[in-house]
């Protein structure tokens, strides 16, 4: 038998601000979190802008013995997740542990410390090369490192699907506490892309916006001027519990999480199928998923990533499902003021999405400032908007094709 999903805790790492009360803070204030790149010398690339993490100390979170052990995005997953424990008020001495599990998304992994130890190869010969190279560069260990910092011993998987694979963790918990293979799950979403390997080969792809000398205006979704995407890092972990589990504690019931769809373009390895089929097929799934009907939707957080194709796509997949409702919608994009965090972008957003519903507001889609014909909806320019949320998708779209739909809504017994 099926069971319901409640969101009950989140935690957030971003470029916007670390924890959630400044991530959501800085999202109605629509503060944008997009500089010049401090990390590395970028001035010779195309791109040399980014959403970088500010403040972030992982001895807040780690001891420092485990953290030297783990690359960035480990960093930021197990961070993200233990915020999200400490939000959730999870007594950690009275879970039962075998029951909880973690699913973390990434589209990269280690890819910091396959630079690092690739030019230890290089300069110093294979002598020296750490033999925590492998531990800390490949994508599960996100996912290890949260359970054995918390001691979840339920199930723990990885996903790497691009831009969509936290979307992709998130709905795979849901489906593993809907079966009874679990009683609570964390699903983390993790990314620390911006080096100069990884920043090199997006420019190379011409994917990147070149707005190097007007930073907080590159990452512009649905405007007529956008002209690529702003890499970004983070981390977001939602706590998904079964509603007998959260009840049964009297946890915050921030939302439920009420469907998923996924589906795949079979069109082009980075390119989206212009008539938005796979798009508008994986949000129908996750709106069906859920039971719902079209008129339920209130509120989308679009994929949004401010490139050519992809803004023209997701309107045109959001006008197929939707007809006419389509223009009734309020729709915005996170990835304005964060940036694009690959794959940790869905978790962020599922987790902005979770908070729109909880604070009936939807956050605004900065930098839109002239219309483009083809991106004819409501994105929520420039402003906030207080608003009741009954229910909303969260959309995310990846290289390959890859295609995923959250429904979240408002929590009723």
């Amino acid at each position: 038998m099926d069971r319901r999903v409640l969101v009950t805790g989140i935690g957030v790492v971003s470029p916007i601000g670390i924890g959630k009360e400044k991530f959501w803070q800085a999202l109605i204030n629509g503060e944008s979190g997009i500089d010049t790149i401090k990390r590395f010398d970028a001035s010779s690339y195309d791109s040399q802008i980014a959403g970088e993490v500010k403040d972030f100390n992982c001895d807040d979170y780690l001891p420092r013995k485990d953290a030297r052990r783990m690359d960035r995005f480990s960093q930021f997953a197990v961070s993200a997740s233990i915020m999200a424990f400490q939000d959730s008020q999870i007594n950690l001495d009275k879970l039962n542990h075998e029951r909880s599990g973690v699913i973390l998304g990434s589209g990269i992994g280690g890819i910091f410390t396959f630079e690092e130890q690739h030019e230890v190869l290089m300069n110093r010969g294979p002598q020296k090369v750490s033999p925590f190279f492998i531990p800390m560069m490949i994508v599960n260990m996100g996912a290890a490192n949260v359970a054995i910092q918390l001691g979840l011993k339920g199930p723990n998987s990885c996903v790497s699907t691009a831009c969509e694979a936290s979307t992709h963790a998130i709905g795979e918990a849901f489906r593993m506490l809907q079966r009874g293979d679990a009683d609570l799950m964390v699903a983390v979403g993790s990314e620390a892309s911006i080096t100069p390997l990884a920043l090199a080969g997006f420019c190379s792809m011409k994917a990147l916006s070149t707005y190097n000398q007007e930073p907080k205006k590159a990452s512009r979704p649905f405007d007529k001027n956008r002209d690529g995407f702003v890499m970004a890092e983070g981390a977001a972990a939602l706590i998904l519990e079964t509603k007998e589990s959260a009840e049964r504690r009297s946890a915050t019931i921030y939302a439920e999480l009420k469907g998923y769809g996924a589906s795949c373009d079979a069109y082009h390895i980075t390119a989206p199928d212009p008539e938005g089929e796979g798009a508008a097929r994986s949000m129908l799934y996750a709106i069906h998923d859920a039971g719902l009907r079209i008129e339920d939707i209130d509120y989308i957080n679009a994929h949004g990533t401010s490139t050519p194709l992809n803004d023209k796509m997701e309107s045109l997949a959001i006008k197929k499902v939707f007809a006419d409702r389509a223009y009734q919608l309020k729709i915005s994009s996170t990835k304005s003021m964060t940036g694009h965090l690959l794959g940790a972008a869905g978790a962020m957003e599922a987790a902005a999405t979770v908070l729109g519903i909880y604070h009936h507001t939807i956050h605004p889609t900065i930098n839109l400032e002239e219309k483009d014909e083809d991106c004819d909806l409501d994105y929520v320019p420039q402003k906030a908007q207080k608003m009741e949320i009954r229910n909303a998708i969260s959309n995310s779209f990846g290289f390959g094709g890859h295609n995923g739909s959250l429904v979240f809504g408002k929590f009723k017994e």
